[in-house]
């Protein structure tokens, strides 16, 4: 006899919403020669994180601080903030779950975009909330058609990715400071900041007065430490305190936090991270130029680059890529999966996917 399970969740497909490399490598029997499709940072942490965590590693056998009074206190300090606008959990994914259960239930509308991050849709899903997507404009998230949606719903979050993913596109501080004035009442921004460090042209400014903004920023991207999932979230103290209601209070790990901390105060090695970034990036635009194809500006940690056809064409070219050991992605919702989506990497991985990208195409 199975579980009496919720209405709800007896309702859902069970998914995991990415494909991950390991489940491709299983199927494939073979390992990637270069992974580049998770925008993971593949110049790896500084050699302080990795000090650090190592140094720590045999302290695994105690839990973590349950209030994560070290990092948040750091983290706090870094931002010019208090350590009560600062929430820590295990990724942005997990706190975007968490901040599904304070505030959605059944029929809660909330506004994300069509094709933005799929996880917030999950956890969106898992809560019996219903979604409305608007779509991106000109390859790029649409402010001014999240506002009107929001301005019409009310809903309890809206969700903006700034730069984005899958695009790599990003707004400036005045276009998103014209969004936080314009929430409505009740309802949430949720700016998700993920490859903020990549921004060329920068943040609005952090105001932890406006209960209205929740901002999620990570130590998977910039920072090398997608696997050990350390992410924090900066809001009003009593938005941030609600946490306290519903989180994992153990959910971080000693070693990750310890790695957490030492990241955060290498910022010679986070420059490092961003010329390399760049150069990367740069390159990768001029394979897809020797193929005239065009990349698409990027604010981030990976290159979208633009297959010049349509969905199924592009869907070909990353196969060819995957079965030549090439693992990339793409954006899942038209018309922008005409384009596959390539991570930055040490050069090494970038010029293996320069080897097989024409061969692909060929073969598309």
């Amino acid at each position: 006899m199975s579980p009496k399970y919720t209405d709800l969740v007896a309702g859902l497909p069970a998914s995991v919403p990415f494909v991950g490399p390991e489940n491709l490598e299983r199927a494939q029997g073979a390992r990637f020669k270069a992974r580049l499709g998770a925008n993971e940072n593949g110049f790896g942490p500084s050699k302080s994180t990795i000090a650090a965590m190592s140094q720590v590693a045999a302290e695994t056998w105690m839990y973590g601080d349950p209030e994560n009074h070290d990092i948040k206190e750091a983290l706090a300090k870094h931002h010019g903030v208090r350590a009560e606008n600062i929430v820590v959990g295990e990724g942005i994914d997990g706190l975007l779950g968490y901040l599904c259960r304070m505030c959605v239930e059944p029929g809660t509308d909330i506004v994300t975009s069509d094709g933005a991050y799929p996880t917030f849709n999950f956890h969106v899903a898992g809560y019996g909330g219903t979604l409305a997507k608007v779509p991106y404009r000109d390859d790029a998230e649409d402010p001014d058609a999240l506002m009107a949606a929001a301005d019409r719903l009310r809903p309890r979050l809206i969700y903006f990715a700034n730069p984005d993913n899958p695009m790599g596109s990003e707004h400036g501080p005045a276009v998103v400071a014209e969004m936080i004035a314009r929430v409505p009442d009740g309802s949430l921004l949720i700016l998700d900041e993920a490859y903020c460090e990549f921004s060329a042209l920068g943040t609005v400014p952090i105001d932890v007065g406006n209960e209205r903004v929740i901002r999620f920023r990570t130590f998977s991207k910039a920072y090398g430490m997608a696997g050990a999932r350390v992410g924090y979230g900066i809001g009003a103290s009593g938005l941030i305190g609600s946490f306290d209601k519903i989180r994992n209070h153990f959910a971080m790990s000693r070693v990750s936090v310890a790695g957490a901390m030492a990241a955060l105060a290498d910022g010679q090695n986070l420059n490092s991270v961003l010329e390399r970034t760049a150069r990367a990036r740069t390159r990768l635009a001029e394979i897809a130029g020797e193929h005239g194809l065009r990349a698409l500006p990027s604010a981030t940690n990976f290159v979208t680059i633009d297959c010049g056809r349509d969905g199924d064409y592009a869907r070909r070219v990353l196969a060819g890529l995957v079965g030549a050991g090439i693992f990339v992605r793409m954006p899942g919702v038209a018309p922008m999966d005409r384009c596959i989506r390539v991570s930055v990497g040490p050069d090494a991985e970038i010029d293996r996917f320069a080897t097989e990208f024409g061969p692909a195409l060929a073969k598309a």
